[in-house]
């Protein structure tokens, strides 16, 4: 099931999902799986039964565009579809939001998993930690 969270426990478990997949293995601080537009974002949660095992943000911007910030799938449950999922309950979201087109940065290890949902790359965009390549990639939805 795909829902906000709603909880505090929810909440911890999305963010420390966040935390775990996408900063610790990079020695970042706690807090850094957080930012400003956590405030206005849709925030989502694939769960399986009470557990959080993958989550992702959809910022709607101006010009109705969507951006997908945040993607997160539990290591042990990565190559299962639940990443699939999201996206796609999330571009669906952003359809429901008036947007016609969704933009994401993807590491160059996701590239693979955003082509075979039909997001194409438009240009080289960020280095993360200094060492994690991102591309801007989009899709009009």
């Amino acid at each position: 099931m795909i829902r906000s969270p709603k909880t505090q426990e929810e909440w911890d478990s999305y963010y420390d999902l966040r935390y775990t997949i996408l900063r610790a293995p990079w020695n970042q601080a706690r807090g850094s799986e957080r930012n400003e537009g956590d405030e206005t974002a849709k925030h989502f949660a694939f769960f399986d039964k009470e557990s959080i095992i993958g989550v992702g943000r959809l910022d709607i911007m101006p010009n109705n565009v969507g951006q997908i910030r945040f993607m997160a799938v539990s290591a042990q449950q990565q190559g299962r579809g639940i990443g699939k999922n999201l996206m796609l309950h999330m571009e669906t979201m952003a359809k429901e939001a008036s947007c016609i087109e969704i933009i994401l940065h993807a590491r160059e290890i996701a590239l693979p998993f955003y082509k075979k949902l039909d997001y194409t790359i438009s240009e080289k965009s960020h280095i993360l930690f200094n060492e994690i390549q991102h591309y801007l990639m989009r899709k009009k939805i």
